[in-house]
C-alpha cells in the first residue's frame, strides 16, 4: 500500500496561482477537522429506529446544516423526505459565468455490530497509530469533515455555485433521497455531482470510482416434506430439505468458486486500475491457505462479472437441534450485477436456474426483492479533466479508475435525472477504514489530502467550466 504524505510537506507544492496557500490554511485546520469529526461520530445517528432513538439522527442533521451555514451556504435547511428521514440542503449562487457543482454526503452511520469486538468504543472518536477510529469516521462523517475543510479553506473565494445534499438514511436503504431527488429535480440540478461516498485504492493513491455494481436479491425456499419427520425412522429415503438447499445453493458456483449461473455471462474484464491480490487478501482478512474463488484478476471479479453470495439461511440451528429431517429450509441470495448488466434480467436467471437446478423434485419457490442498477460514470468531461489535475497536484501521481463492488442508487437516479451532469465519485473510504464493520477508521492524510483536492477541484473547474 502507498506511503502518505501530510499535506503542505506532500508532493504538492505551491505554483503560479498561489494554491500552495490553500495546502497550507487546510493543514492548520486538521485540528478543527479533529474536533468535528468527534462532535460528529459522538452522535449515534443510525438511521434504524429499533437501534437508535430518531432524534439522534435528527441532532446530527442539525450539527450539519449548523456547520455547513457558518462554512458559507445560504438557505441550509432540513428537508424530509418520502422515507421520514431529513436531507440536509444548502446552497451558494454561481459567481457570474460560473459552473454550479453539487457536493454529496450523508450523516447517517452503520450501527456498531457486536461493540465488543471494538477496541475502542464505537461513538468515541479514538487515535491509534496514526488513524481516527469510530464508527462513521470514515463512512461518511469523514467526507463531511473533507466537505467543511475544503470549504472553510476557501473561504470567501469559492469560485463556483454549490449545492449541498446530506442524506439521512443512506445506510438504510429506503430511498427516501432518491425519491425527493424525482420530486424536486431543480434542488439537486448541477454540471458536476461530487458524490463524496467511496474513497482512493489505497492510503496516498488518488482515484476516482467510476464504476458500481447493481444488486438483485431473492429468497430461496425449499419444502420436501409435511412437517419434520424422525431421522431414524424415516432419515435415508426421506428427502432432507436442508441437504437439497445445499445443493442447490451449491450450483451456483462452479468449481473454482465463480459465480456460475444459467443465461448470465461471467466472464467480463476490468479496464481501469487493477487490484493486486495480496492487497485484495489483506483488505479482505482472507485467511492463510484459504484461496479466492473464481478465476480472471481480482478486479474482474470484483467489479466486471456478476458475483453471488449466500447472505443467510433459515434452517434448525445446532444447539437445540433434534433428530429429524427437516421439511422446509430458506436462503437469501444476493446477485452483484456489473454495469451493462440489467438487474431485472439478472434476477429472472437466477430465479430461473434456482428453480431448475433444484434437487429430487422438491418444491422451490422464488421470492424477488429490490434490485438495484448498477452505474458506470462517463470520464471524458471538463469535470474529470479538473479532478485529474487537482489529484497529480495534491498526490503527485496521476488519478486511476476504480470500480467499487457496492451500489448506491442514488447514482442512478441523477444519471437519468441530470443526463449532461458529470458525475463523480471520491472520498476517504480507502480499504484499512473497515466501514460496516467494528474498529472502523479513518487515515486523517485522506481527510486533509481530500479536502485540498476538493478545493483546488472547484478552482480548476471554475477555470474550465462546460461548454
Amino acid at each position: 500500500m502507498a506511503d502518505s504524505t501530510h499535506g503542505s510537506t506532500g508532493p504538492y507544492s505551491d505554483g503560479p496561482t498561489g494554491s500552495g496557500g490553500l495546502a497550507d490554511a487546510i493543514a492548520a485546520l486538521m485540528p478543527r477537522a479533529k474536533a468535528d469529526l468527534a462532535e460528529l461520530v459522538a452522535i449515534p445517528s443510525v438511521a434504524d429506529p429499533r437501534q437508535q432513538p430518531p432524534q439522534e439522527c435528527r441532532r446530527a442533521a442539525q450539527w450539519v446544516a449548523d456547520a455547513f451555514s457558518e462554512a458559507g451556504l445560504s438557505d441550509v435547511r432540513l428537508a424530509e423526505t418520502p422515507d421520514g428521514s431529513h436531507a440536509v440542503l444548502g446552497y451558494r449562487p454561481p459567481p457570474p459565468g460560473a459552473p454550479t457543482v453539487l457536493l454529496y454526503c450523508h450523516y447517517d452511520v452503520q450501527p456498531p455490530l457486536d461493540e465488543a469486538a471494538w477496541a475502542s468504543p464505537p461513538f468515541t472518536l479514538t487515535e491509534r497509530d496514526g488513524r481516527w477510529y469510530g464508527r462513521g469516521t470514515a463512512d461518511c462523517k469523514g467526507n463531511i469533515v473533507m466537505h467543511l475543510t475544503a470549504l472553510r479553506a476557501l473561504g470567501d473565494g469559492i469560485p463556483v455555485g454549490l449545492k449541498f445534499v446530506a442524506e439521512g438514511s443512506e445506510e438504510q436503504g429506503t430511498g427516501g433521497l432518491e425519491s425527493y431527488v424525482a420530486q424536486h429535480p431543480e434542488e439537486f440540478d448541477a454540471q458536476a455531482l461530487l458524490i463524496c461516498d467511496t474513497g482512493n485504492a489505497a492510503v496516498g493513491r488518488p482515484t476516482a470510482t467510476t464504476s458500481l455494481r447493481g444488486l438483485a436479491n431473492v429468497v430461496v425456499t425449499v419444502s420436501t416434506l409435511r412437517g419434520d419427520m424422525h431421522s431414524g425412522m424415516y432419515g435415508g429415503p426421506a428427502p432432507d430439505a436442508l441437504a437439497a438447499l445445499i445443493q442447490l445453493l451449491a450450483s451456483l458456483r462452479d468449481p473454482d468458486g465463480g459465480t456460475r449461473i444459467d443465461g448470465l455471462d461471467c466472464s467480463g474484464t476490468w479496464t481501469g486500475a487493477p487490484y493486486d491480490e495480496e492487497h485484495f487478501r489483506a483488505d479482505a482478512g482472507v485467511l492463510d491457505g484459504v484461496r479466492l474463488t473464481g478465476t480472471g484478476s481480482v478486479a474482474d471479479r470484483l467489479w466486471a462479472r456478476p458475483a453471488v453470495t449466500v447472505l443467510g439461511i433459515d434452517c434448525p440451528p445446532v444447539v437445540g437441534s433434534a433428530a429429524a429431517v427437516p421439511a422446509e429450509a430458506r436462503a437469501r441470495v444476493s446477485l452483484r450485477v456489473p454495469p451493462g448488466m440489467d438487474p431485472e434480467s439478472a434476477r429472472t436467471a437466477l430465479s430461473a436456474h434456482l428453480k431448475a437446478a433444484t434437487p429430487w423434485g422438491a418444491r422451490v419457490s422464488v421470492e424477488a426483492e429490490g434490485t438495484g442498477s448498477p452505474f458506470r460514470a462517463a470520464t471524458n468531461g471538463p469535470a474529470y479533466g479538473a479532478l485529474g489535475r487537482a489529484m497529480n497536484k495534491v498526490y503527485g501521481r496521476p488519478m486511476e479508475f476504480l470500480g467499487q463492488g457496492g451500489s448506491i442508487p442514488l447514482c442512478n437516479v441523477l444519471a437519468q435525472t441530470f443526463p449532461r451532469a458529470e458525475i463523480i465519485l471520491i472520498g476517504v473510504e480507502e480499504p484499512q477504514c473497515l466501514i460496516h464493520a467494528p474498529n472502523e477508521s479513518v487515515d486523517p492524510t485522506e481527510i486533509e489530502h481530500m479536502a485540498l483536492v476538493e478545493a483546488l477541484f472547484l478552482r480548476e473547474y471554475a477555470d474550465h467550466p462546460p461548454g
